[in-house]
């Protein structure tokens, strides 16, 4: 009887369990289980916790609302989970790079956490089907406010960001002097990507890869 191919038959479903049972496994399937880098897996809590501030938002916002100075207000609602202590104009150890004492100047998110937040936003805005033309993560109020903040700690923290590059450079000398194994060790942590915050979730502040590039 010909009932059989009009069902469908035999010949896929036959083929399809012989290849299951072969214990061959797609592609597709072998990516999905590849482990993400320190990088993607950050970088997709970085993308959930932003998706879910534009929910908590008042009024709420979609992604495609989303412009420059909404980012920017993210970036500040962010300061609330922040670990580093940022002196303000009127305390006794503003510029102060070791103050002797504690004092009640508010804690903020550093500025190399927020560069690399914003880094790995904009790289997972168009990994989701953003356009990079209409990327807000890009938006040159961005850069500058970034820029602001990282004269504004430097002032009240007294560390120039100027020196704190000089002193980079200076360690990269001196390891390219080093032994083959301890320069290649030292370049590969210079790669290391951070481990930043998640907004609700109270996230770490330390600076790190996947930076937006303000100069």
């Amino acid at each position: 009887m010909e009932s059989g191919d009009a069902c469908g038959g035999e010949g896929p479903s036959s083929s399809s369990s012989t290849a299951t049972a072969s214990g061959s496994v797609p592609a597709a399937d072998q990516s999905a289980r590849r482990p993400l880098s320190q990088y993607e897996s950050q970088k997709r809590r970085d993308w959930n916790t932003f998706l879910q501030y534009l929910r908590i938002h008042r009024p709420p916002l979609t992604l495609e609302q989303c412009s420059g100075a909404d980012v920017i207000e993210f970036l500040k609602y962010l300061d609330q989970f922040g670990k580093t202590k940022v002196h303000a104009a009127g305390c006794a150890f503003f510029g102060q790079s070791d103050p002797p004492a504690s004092c009640l100047c508010p804690l903020r998110q550093a500025w190399g956490s927020l560069d690399a937040l914003v880094g790995r936003l904009r790289a997972a805005y168009e990994e989701n089907g953003g356009l990079k033309e209409s990327n807000p993560f890009a938006d040159a109020a961005i850069r500058i406010y970034l820029r602001e903040v990282r004269v504004s700690q430097a002032d009240a923290r007294g560390i120039p960001y100027d020196n704190k590059k000089k002193k980079k450079k200076k360690k990269r000398k001196r390891g390219s002097a080093a032994s083959p194994a301890t320069a290649g060790e030292s370049s590969s942590a210079a790669v290391q990507p951070p481990t930043s915050a998640s907004a609700p979730e109270q996230p770490a502040d330390p600076p790190g890869g996947g930076s937006s590039s303000i100069s």
